[in-house]
């Protein structure tokens, strides 16, 4: 197989993988909005066992008031499919680190990438492990969505081909604004990660307004303290409601800031141009924005229902590659054969 063909089926391979990470992430959510977090409190097994059984869950929850065994094994059944698609992901990953190794001489076969996805999935195991126990603390759940999504987006990256043709001067331009709108959507994800975790999507009922106040009684102080010790059970949440409206509220400006510079940069895109791949790329973003910004609206208005929620998480992913997509698209590589010209002696 010729290197080109190779790398076809390493990008292919990548595309898959992305694919499943997305599943990952929202199958985190709806793991996470069943209150299916702490289904199985033993990792990596589930009450010892590969596969949850109906009557280990029956006899723990025996003693839950209002617990059934139904409700525990369904819980500890959610919990182990996202940790079978979870192990699928990073059996996925370090075949493309092995493939990525084992033809590293290639001239266009990245490695660097490919080692910082294998190492970020390392930690994301490590996550995954100490969200059960340590009884889902927000900033250990909130840190595993973060290390998620970049999984998502370097393996968006690693599927793409990237861009061979030149920038216009316009086209150069752009860099600055899609790094700092990079910046701005990891920010507003981890503060949608952090109102998740605490259990806040709740507090503001209303929309526009939040306790029917433009300006609700908040508690700042309590909202964001990063670590509270060890052996506080978080399921459920344990900040007061000024605090979680404190969380919320600050998620709802953030989304107005970062909805802001994420429109404006793909209308900008749009605008400048000329080539149909990054206008591609700008149109994605935009539509990315509004189809976030209007699952949030329509997740506040309805109540928090568990489909709207979830598609909220999938949204956010979908930013994420759109995102991946625009950066692969603005930081092109010269095309094969243009190489720097090197001196060559002229014969005495």
């Amino acid at each position: 197989m010729n290197p080109t063909r190779r790398l076809w089926w390493f990008r292919r391979l990548a595309l898959a993988g992305a694919l499943l990470a997305a599943s990952v992430v929202v199958l985190g959510a709806w793991v996470r909005l069943t209150d299916a977090g702490l289904g199985c409190p033993d990792w990596p097994g589930c009450y010892g066992h590969v596969y949850p059984q109906a009557g280990t869950a029956q006899a723990v929850a025996g003693a839950d008031v209002g617990a059934g065994a139904g409700s525990s094994f369904t819980r500890a059944l959610h919990e182990m499919i996202h940790r079978y698609f979870a192990t699928t992901l990073g059996i996925i990953i370090a075949s493309l680190l092995v493939w990525a190794i084992r033809f590293r001489k290639d001239r266009d076969q990245p490695l660097t990438p490919v080692a910082i996805l294998f190492a970020v999935v390392c930690a994301q195991g490590a996550l995954g492990a100490l969200t059960v126990t340590l009884l889902l603390t927000p900033l250990i759940v909130t840190a595993h969505l973060l290390g998620g999504l970049t999984t998502l987006g370097l393996l968006s990256w690693l599927a793409q081909a990237p861009q061979t043709r030149p920038l216009t001067p316009r086209e150069q331009a752009l860099k600055p604004l899609a790094l700092i709108g990079t910046g701005v959507l990891l920010t507003q994800i981890a503060l949608g990660g952090w109102t998740s975790t605490n259990y806040a999507a709740v507090a503001c009922p209303d929309f526009p307004t939040c306790q029917q106040s433009w300006w609700p009684t908040m508690d700042y102080r309590d909202a964001y303290v990063l670590w509270r010790g060890l052996g506080v059970d978080y399921e459920g949440g344990v900040l007061a409601n000024p605090a979680r409206v404190a969380i919320h509220f600050t998620h709802r400006l953030g989304a107005i800031v970062a909805g802001g510079v994420l429109a404006s940069l793909g209308i900008l895109t749009l605008a400048r141009a000329k080539h149909r791949r990054l206008r591609f790329a700008g149109a994605l973003v935009a539509l990315a924005v509004v189809v976030q910004i209007s699952i949030g609206v329509a997740t506040v208005h309805w109540g928090v229902p568990l489909v709207l929620a979830t598609l909220h998480n999938a949204g956010a992913a979908f930013l994420v590659v759109s995102m991946v997509t625009l950066l692969r698209a603005l930081w092109p590589v010269p095309p094969l054969g243009m190489v720097p010209l090197q001196r060559v002696d002229s014969p005495r």
